[in-house]
């Protein structure tokens, strides 16, 4: 395995990527980094279909690129589940309230409609499905989750997204109050990264 090649474009999401995959030994690009502009439809009906989608759709374009000859195609899907609001935001969560809304906003309005909620009744979940498509064809997808509740105001500094509301109460304080490695160990997507690279590298001799 000589390449990774992630399906997105969010320069946060892939540092994170590299900080778990750093030591597997293989080069890891973003989809950006390796030259794929196209913009995969998401309309699955979970995390893990949205995650296959993009996923495979990469990979058909990858094997036409001579340079990325044998590269492995991961991409993810990720959200917020709010038990409150019956899953919301789920897969809808980086389309909350309308393309290019800015979490700032989604998040003080998730804030809002919790307004008066006991901490009991707060419980969400991150949630990161991520699917790997292989050059032979195959496909693997795991998912991980991390547990919380939504806390009463914003938070922290270190996180993106919905982070800044996630509170996780054992350790005090929000998800994107943690230090980086801290959170990377803790985190949906560190679980999800963590259970994929397993795969790859039980595949390593094959693929």
């Amino acid at each position: 395995m000589r390449k990774i090649i992630f399906a997105t474009g969010n320069k946060d999401k892939m540092a994170e990527i590299r900080m778990i995959l750093a030591d597997l030994g293989a080069e890891v690009l973003s989809q950006k980094e390796a030259g794929i502009t196209v913009d995969v439809v998401e309309d699955g009906a979970t995390f893990e279909e949205n995650a296959l989608i993009k996923a495979t759709e990469i990979a058909k374009i990858v094997r036409n690129m001579p340079e990325h000859k044998g590269a492995v195609v991961l991409a993810d899907d990720s959200g917020l589940e709010i038990d409150y609001l019956g899953g919301e935001p789920g897969i809808y969560s980086a389309r909350y309230m309308g393309e290019g809304t800015s979490y700032d906003i989604k998040n003080r309005e998730l804030l809002s409609r919790l307004d008066g909620v006991s901490d009991e009744e707060r419980t969400a979940r991150f949630v990161c499905a991520i699917a790997a498509a292989f050059p032979d064809g195959a496909t693997e997808v795991v998912r991980g989750t991390m547990e919380g509740i939504i806390g009463h105001e914003i938070a922290g500094e270190n996180g993106f997204g919905y982070d800044p509301i996630f509170y996780l109460p054992e350790y005090g304080c929000t998800s994107a109050a943690l230090p980086p490695e801290k959170k990377n160990e803790l985190s949906h997507r560190g679980e999800g990264l963590k259970k994929i690279r397993k795969i790859l590298e039980e595949r390593a001799e094959i693929i």
